[in-house]
């Protein structure tokens, strides 16, 4: 099962229930907000880990911070207040356009972009735990975590491309025009995980 998958599954259900009384909003809406929202994260991530320094940090970063256990309390991360990492991980990946970004997944599941904001904060550390999980039972090293999210991120690429999805991926992160949002994204999120060393 590939991570989005696996990401999707795990926040079905009572995380689902869960991350809507939150925010306040009905689990369709939540749930197309969070399909709008784990692909960008996750390609931002399958980027920085295309090469060899990004790659090493982002092993780095989840040893040292992400140990999967935020999936063993799930409902009581989601029950919080507190987002933990969330913000500063955003902060990294997205830059200065956080609020396009709540804007373009407010345009594609009716959320309302603050509460937008909210449900990426909750989403990016349970993607890095997820992320931290896998590299422990299965005794991930650098490359086989890296490996992993240049798969992900080249199928979201693909599966994004035409749909609105794909649209506010490139509109919103792809700030120098070529095209290719997935450069600008590793490269934001590069200051987050090179400072995780």
């Amino acid at each position: 099962m590939s991570l989005l998958n696996e990401l999707t599954k795990t926040l079905s259900g009572p995380a689902l229930d869960a991350l809507s009384g939150q925010l306040g909003a009905d689990k369709q809406t939540t749930n197309a907000a969070i399909g709008a929202a784990l692909p960008m994260i996750i390609s931002a991530l399958g980027k920085n880990a295309s090469d060899q320094g990004g790659a090493e940090a982002l092993s780095n970063a989840i040893s040292k911070d992400h140990d999967g256990s935020i999936l063993d309390n799930l409902g009581g991360f989601l029950g919080s207040t507190d987002n933990g990492p969330g913000a500063g991980i955003l902060k990294h990946v997205l830059g200065g356009k956080r609020g396009q970004a709540e804007t373009g997944i407010s345009q594609l599941s009716g959320l309302d972009p603050a509460l937008a904001g909210k449900l990426m904060e909750n989403l990016a550390p349970i993607v890095m735990g997820m992320l931290g999980r896998k590299q422990r039972s299965g005794g991930l090293n650098v490359g086989d975590i890296a490996g992993m999210l240049i798969n992900e991120r080249s199928s979201v690429q693909q599966n994004t491309a035409g749909s609105g999805l794909g649209g506010l991926l490139g509109g919103l992160l792809d700030q120098d025009g070529d095209g290719n949002f997935l450069d600008d994204v590793g490269g934001l999120l590069g200051g987050m995980l090179g400072g995780k060393r």
